[in-house]
């Protein structure tokens, strides 16, 4: 298995849960983490290197598979006018995550994720899944549909950010990668969302995604 590059941002335990992930996959794959500050492009000078970006802060001179994703993902205000836009769906701040683990052969939708503060401390709880009416599931399936074949998006595990408004769904952003909210699938989704994006990654199939816990 080819050497494993993982970008990381300001969330850690995104990089360990990754790393974890691919461990439980491929073992002996050698897996190396770098903070954006420590990065430098000749790291990705091995054609062989399978590069796993954790983070929209990325240098302006790299150059890899879905850059351009990463770009619209990091602009959220163009991002919403452009859905606005092109897909004609209203856009505004939401606080649940539709994860999308988008395979070679298609989109796989998996349970929705929502989020409370701690009563005591807090600080932000994700939980895995969040129960929604089928009319709204839908809703978020077809627009995630959408978005992705707009933006040409290659296979990983995306989240899409969403609200209400009313009776219908809201588009707030999109994140590239399992981002924070996707830690509520670890030890209750299986495959869990980084074990997801390591296959989709690596062009492995998920037949299908399960909630155990």
């Amino acid at each position: 298995m080819s050497r494993v590059l993982i970008l990381a941002g300001d969330e850690p335990d995104l990089a360990a849960s990754l790393s974890a992930a691919i461990a439980q996959s491929h073992p002996l794959t050698e897996v190396d983490i770098c903070k954006v500050s420590e990065f430098y492009s000749g790291a990705l000078a091995d054609d062989e290197t399978i590069f796993c970006p954790l983070t929209l802060d990325l240098p302006s001179d790299l150059v890899f598979p879905g850059r351009d994703v990463y770009e619209f993902c990091g602009n959220v205000s163009a991002a919403r006018d452009r859905v606005a836009q092109d897909l004609q769906v209203p856009v505004g701040d939401g606080s649940f995550w539709l994860p999308v683990v988008l395979t070679a052969k298609g989109p796989l939708y998996a349970e929705a994720i929502g989020v409370q503060p701690d009563r005591l401390s807090g600080e932000l709880i994700y939980s895995q899944p969040v129960h929604l009416s089928d009319v709204w599931r839908q809703q978020l399936y077809e627009l995630a549909y959408r978005l992705l074949d707009l933006l040409n998006a290659p296979p990983a595990t995306y989240l899409m950010q969403f609200g209400f408004v009313g009776e219908r769904i809201c588009f707030d952003r999109l994140w590239p990668f399992p981002a924070a909210p996707a830690i509520a699938s670890v030890c209750v989704q299986v495959p869990d969302l980084f074990l997801c994006h390591w296959c989709c990654l690596t062009n492995k199939p998920i037949y299908d995604m399960q909630i155990t816990s």
